[in-house]
């Protein structure tokens, strides 16, 4: 896999029914894993968290207020070790970025790597993100939901741990402003199979592929090709961009 190996959101389907809130209803489409902390992990965890982390104990965030600016708004969810994250808030001062990530030694990675890098357009939440977008993100406040890599979950058994679920992508539709667009990629044929097939009994999205590449697009050059993907092309495997624009 790549270095988003995972969703950090749970599943809409659960104990609690369907009416309990998403992050509620009791299955996870992630794994936490033990992992050992470096020196600079650490260093980003306990001295850079208290400027760029956010908790769900901070409630509904006026991001505005919270960058101090008017600007495009990217959130990615299950960002791994940082990397492409990093690249992208590096490359585009203009717009602003928040990542969602329950692992912490990518969250220790990418805070060392935003502060030794001086962006100040990054914020980090720690969180399972469907907790996250239903209690702190304003409706209609993301320019872009940012979706690669996500656990493919492929047992059959174990699909309904997958992140790309009815319930989460309508969850996403009420936070992208009108116009605004989910980006999701997979090495998984299957799952891009899925995830196409989720969106398009979607209410509210346009798929932007074009008739001869549709229901998938050609990777966009603003998504940074990772190490994991560099070697799998190299190797001929192949991956899937899905882009689909909120419309209603």
């Amino acid at each position: 896999m790549s270095d988003q190996p995972h969703d950090n959101v749970t599943s809409n389907t659960g104990p609690e029914g369907p009416d309990a809130p998403l992050h509620r209803r009791g299955i996870k489409s992630y794994v936490l894993r033990a992992g050992r902390m470096t020196q600079a992990q650490t260093r980003g965890l306990e001295e850079v968290w208290p400027r760029l982390g956010l908790t769900l104990a901070d409630g509904r965030q006026d991001l505005d207020a919270l960058f101090g600016r008017q600007a495009p708004r990217v959130l990615e969810i299950g960002f791994g070790m940082g990397a492409s994250l990093i690249e992208q808030a590096e490359s585009h001062p203009e717009t602003d970025f928040i990542g969602i990530e329950v692992h912490a030694p990518g969250v220790g990675k990418l805070l060392d790597e935003a502060d030794k890098r001086g962006l100040g357009n990054i914020r980090v939440y720690r969180e399972d993100a469907l907790a996250v977008l239903e209690q702190c993100l304003p409706e209609a406040s993301l320019d872009t939901l940012q979706l690669f890599f996500p656990d493919p979950w492929p047992k059959k058994k174990h699909h309904k741990r997958r992140i790309v679920q009815p319930a989460f992508v309508e969850l996403i539709r009420t936070r992208l402003k009108v116009g605004g667009t989910l980006h999701m990629a997979t090495d998984w044929q299957a799952y891009a199979e899925w995830m196409a097939e989720v969106m398009e009994a979607a209410p509210g999205y346009a798929n932007t592929a074009s008739p001869d590449t549709a229901p998938y697009v050609p990777r966009p050059s603003f998504r940074p090709l990772t190490k994991f993907e560099a070697r799998g092309e190299r190797l001929g495997h192949g991956v899937w961009d899905l882009l689909y624009q909120r419309c209603a």
